[in-house]
């Protein structure tokens, strides 16, 4: 009799172990509805660019939209996904399901969207002079302290700020690679065309304005990098078809062979190049997506 009872116990102990794996196999396959899609409280506006505060969108009513799949620049806006992208300092490489982008109300509203002013005093005596406004992520070519163009651009993030000040255009490199940093594949040596070094920092480190990746953020190591998507065409593969030329359009503005003699396409110093100013403190980043009315 003792040994039945001793079986059947056994019994209730290995069924309520069974249905206590099963449950806890089931919920662990079918997770609960929890909330919607957000990016991470942890990931300082890495994938929520509607939490990157620029100054001068406080007069643009714009409304976030989260990233679907299947989704791009070019299907959301067709032919004015360029200015989508400009108002987000982004390139297309940066666009993914899961992030969250800011987006006009009125696209009319920002056709001619520049947070730089149309003339600039201290540009006036300067046949060319380069501005660049590290809290709206910017940068103004003037000449004679009328703004001839403007782009975005990505300056250094935390801890690895790009230096504010006075500087002179001192060195073009077409050809540039970065000494230092690698692509994210490590395969090689991060590419910096169009290059032109404005500073050179008391540890000997170099400050150039060059092509690069831009994230929507400030996101380098100090340097300044502007649209090249011929450069992310050659190195990534991707966009298929490069429109975004910025990088190219500075240098040839700032250094190409109209100002100077034949560009041999690696370093080169250059006398009297264009003053550079750097000015302002990183955008501020919210805590969470903003209360935006559309109304």
């Amino acid at each position: 009799m003792r040994q039945s009872r001793m079986r059947f116990s056994h019994k209730i102990v290995l069924i309520t172990l069974f249905t206590a794996l099963l449950v806890g196999f089931t919920v662990l396959r079918t997770p609960s509805l929890t909330d919607g899609p957000a990016a991470s409280p942890d990931d300082k506006a890495r994938e929520d660019l509607s939490r990157v505060e620029y100054p001068s969108l406080k007069n643009i009513k714009w409304h976030p939209h989260f990233i679907m799949p299947n989704q791009s620049l070019e299907s959301l806006f067709g032919a004015d996904w360029i200015l989508v992208a400009r108002f987000n300092r982004i390139d297309r490489r940066h666009i993914y399901p899961g992030m969250t982008i800011k987006v006009p109300d009125n696209m009319a509203h920002i056709r001619s969207y520049t947070p730089l002013p149309p003339y600039y005093k201290p540009a006036g005596r300067h046949e060319k002079y380069i501005l660049v406004d590290v809290a709206e992520q910017w940068l103004g070519a003037y000449e004679f302290g009328k703004l001839v163009f403007s782009v975005p651009a990505a300056t250094g993030k935390a801890t690895t700020e790009t230096p504010t000040g006075m500087f002179r255009i001192s060195t073009r490199d077409r050809h540039h690679t970065s000494s230092l940093y690698k692509t994210a594949n490590d395969e090689e040596q991060y590419p910096m065309d169009n290059a032109l070094r404005f500073h050179v920092g008391s540890d000997n480190v170099s400050y150039w304005l060059h092509a690069r990746d831009l994230p929507g953020r400030p996101a380098s190591h100090g340097c300044i990098g502007l649209y090249d998507e011929e450069m992310q065409k050659r190195v990534f593969n991707t966009p298929e078809h490069p429109v975004l030329k910025d990088s190219q359009r500075l240098y040839e503005w700032a250094a190409g062979e109209n100002e100077y003699e034949d560009d041999p396409g690696t370093a080169e110093e250059l006398e009297d190049g264009p003053m550079v100013e750097v000015r302002g403190d990183l955008p501020r980043y919210l805590d969470r997506p903003p209360v935006v009315s559309t109304k």
